[in-house]
């Protein structure tokens, strides 16, 4: 089963929405250890950086498991312990809120299946290396084909997603004008901007809501499930559309969302997009990658886990049958495309930084994007 956990919040392909992770901004190994670093959540001996944050590997194992586990902890103290070697075993939920406060991301904490599938990719990797030094006669195998079920589901998928770009592309000229003026310290231009931006958002956040309800099966979910789903896979979605808009012969990204990101948000925007672009994927290739990635049963807050990973399942053997027809000579596509899942994850976190630069700014979300991204204004 390939369903990936992602976080919570996540930004919009637009900002596109998305950068990276503040851990993986600057290539490189991670800062040398001088030895007499302290944690920065309980004063213990820090063995090295986890999770953003330089802790000692008590503090990284519990926050890992508590997100894992999605965790749910009470304070005996209202909240008001503070934290030390001592009390952090005596009190979890002040714990674990130390290790937020610290500064540590859920989104760099990995599911067992994350993990699983980058170990799957390098046994592959290492299996092909081993093959290719070694070319042995194998005997004529037979063409995979897609059953008429499958093949039906992904023209309909494909139809699908045709339509609801097609109500969303109809709806922009309603959009706010993007403001001729790029001064930006007059303060109707930075509104329209805003404007611009929000509606934009908005349009997308609607078009997927769209696309999911139309998933056989995402209707049977409680409403809670759907929710669920929804939040934390919009932003990764956003983010896949946008990588479709990718030029390589101008390396842009041809969409008017011209938000005057900084460029450490948007720098790892195109990375994405590049390396996605690198794969030429067709529709149909797309299609299937965002139904998998709303059908991702280890989401937060999920509670029915094996409907949800039943209802991903037929999308995960669709896409593998269609890639070894597509790609009989590329045994690798298959995990590689996996993997792109597993790389929104991390890219959407920078959603977060931004709608706190945001919230700074005294700029206000519009409703629905403040529920879909959790923000408490």
């Amino acid at each position: 089963k390939y369903s990936l956990p992602f976080l919570n919040k996540a930004a919009m392909a637009l900002w596109e929405v998305s950068g990276l992770s503040p851990v993986k901004r600057k290539k490189g190994p991670a800062p040398k250890m001088l030895g007499n670093e302290v944690c920065s959540v309980c004063g213990d001996k820090a063995s090295g950086f986890h999770y953003n944050v330089l802790s000692c590997e008590g503090c990284k194992g519990f926050f890992r498991r508590s997100i894992i586990k999605s965790a749910q902890y009470n304070c005996k103290n209202n909240g008001r312990c503070e934290m030390d070697m001592y009390m952090r075993r005596k009190c979890q939920q002040c714990r674990l809120r130390k290790c937020r406060e610290a500064g540590m991301l859920e989104q760099c904490v990995l599911s067992e299946e994350q993990i699983r599938l980058k170990k799957m990719k390098k046994q592959q990797e290492d299996e092909t290396a081993r093959t290719s030094t070694v070319v042995t006669p194998s005997p004529p195998q037979e063409a995979p084909t897609l059953d008429p079920q499958q093949q039906e589901m992904i023209e309909k998928l494909v139809a699908m997603q045709k339509q609801c770009n097609k109500r969303s592309f109809l709806d922009r000229p309603r959009v706010t004008p993007w403001p001729q003026s790029q001064d930006l310290q007059n303060r109707e231009v930075r509104q329209q901007r805003f404007a611009h931006f929000t509606e934009l958002a908005i349009m997308s956040v609607q078009e997927i809501v769209d696309f999911a309800k139309q998933l056989p099966g995402f209707l049977e979910l409680t409403r809670e499930d759907q929710i669920a789903l929804l939040k934390t896979s919009t932003i990764e979605i956003m983010l896949l559309e946008t990588s479709r808009r990718y030029n390589p012969a101008i390396d842009s990204i041809t969409y008017n969302w011209r938000l005057g990101l900084q460029f450490e948000f948007i720098n790892p925007i195109f990375e994405f997009s590049k390396g996605m672009n690198d794969l030429h994927l067709d529709e149909a290739e797309y299609a299937l990658l965002i139904a998998i990635n709303i059908f991702s049963a280890d989401r937060p807050n999920v509670q029915d886990h094996d409907l949800v990973e039943r209802l991903q399942q037929p999308y995960v053997d669709a896409l593998r049958s269609y890639i070894m027809i597509k790609r009989p000579n590329d045994h690798l596509m298959f995990p590689r495309m996996l993997m792109k899942l597993v790389s929104l994850r991390t890219l959407s976190s920078v959603h977060s930084e931004q709608v706190f630069a945001l919230r700074l700014q005294d700029k206000k979300l519009p409703p629905l994007l403040s529920e879909i991204w959790d923000v408490n204004e």
